[in-house]
């Protein structure tokens, strides 16, 4: 139940209430915004919803790969990896425990993706981008899973906390720390989306952050999710769905809601975003390798 009310005020009241309370002030304010929008620009949209997915399933095969491999090491383990999921054969005592290192895996690849963007930022809007939404995928996917194993044992982080010996208290207290850092990190990943603006104008009033957000990060990620179906079929409607739909809405609401709160940002100057059929041909040749040589799954 504490888990649960949690979540719920994190993850929707929260966005909500800060969302409604920039449309309210801007209300009251009476600014005449519209006619001063620049024009949408529809390239970087399309780039970062390629960039996307390929971040998100980048991310998932890296969960799954790191959940197969330590298993390989344990005597009687036969992991097998697939596109959508990993399965075994045989058994061993810290199979459970092992059940946590895909996500441990992508907490990790989502830090040192945050780690470059903070020391080293690409000098181009486009690999910025993918290591932004890297960095999105990688903390997120992990922190939800931790919400989601405090409430179900049967969840492979759940399966983990069990081994671990988390009773009620632990599991609690993880999935409220988790559930503290998944705004923490999208508010700070919404600064580094604001910076790539190719224009000032783009960032002077609340209306115009708000549209920019909507243009290179909402409307994208979950435009993304329909780019990301095909990698996770065939397998249940709700596994193929839920899923990107859960980690794509937790993030892109709080840096929707929140975007017209954020003044004093100014772009970087970055080059500006490249044609995107160049991600589009890296997330084709990603398709390609999860339908014709993981999907009839890889002995580890």
């Amino acid at each position: 139940m504490l888990i649960g009310v949690a979540a719920a005020v994190v993850l929707i009241l929260g966005p909500l209430v800060v969302g409604l309370s920039g449309l309210l002030r801007r209300h009251r304010a009476q600014l005449p915004e519209r006619s001063a929008l620049p024009r949408w620009n529809w390239q970087l949209t399309a780039s970062s919803a390629l960039l996307y997915a390929l971040a998100y399933n980048l991310t998932f095969f890296i969960q799954e790969l790191f959940l197969g491999l330590p298993k390989a090491l344990l005597p009687g383990v036969h992991p097998t990896l697939f596109h959508n999921n990993h399965t075994w054969q045989g058994d061993n005592p810290l199979t459970s425990l092992f059940q946590g290192t895909g996500a441990l895996a992508t907490f990790i690849c989502g830090a040192l993706c945050a780690r470059r963007l903070r020391r080293r930022p690409p000098a181009s809007t486009a690999r910025r981008l993918f290591l932004i939404w890297m960095t999105y995928n990688g903390l997120l996917q992990a922190l939800s899973q931790v919400v989601v194993g405090a409430l179900l044992p049967a969840n492979d982080v759940g399966m983990a906390m069990d081994y671990l010996g988390l009773g009620p208290v632990g599991k609690s207290l993880a999935a409220l720390l988790a559930l503290v850092a998944i705004p923490a990190v999208a508010l700070a990943l919404m600064r580094r989306l604001l910076a790539l603006a190719d224009a000032p104008a783009r960032l002077e009033s609340a209306r115009a952050r708000s549209a920019f957000i909507f243009g290179i990060a909402t409307l994208p990620a979950l435009l993304a999710i329909v780019l990301i179906i095909p990698f996770r079929i065939p397998r249940e409607l709700l596994e193929v769905l839920a899923p990107p739909l859960a980690v794509t809405v937790i993030g892109t609401a709080w840096m929707q809601a929140s975007a017209w709160r954020l003044r004093g940002t100014r772009p970087d100057g970055v080059a500006p975003v490249g044609s995107p059929l160049y991600p589009l041909a890296a997330l084709l040749a990603l398709l390609l390798l999860f339908q014709l040589v993981l999907r009839p799954g890889i002995r580890l």
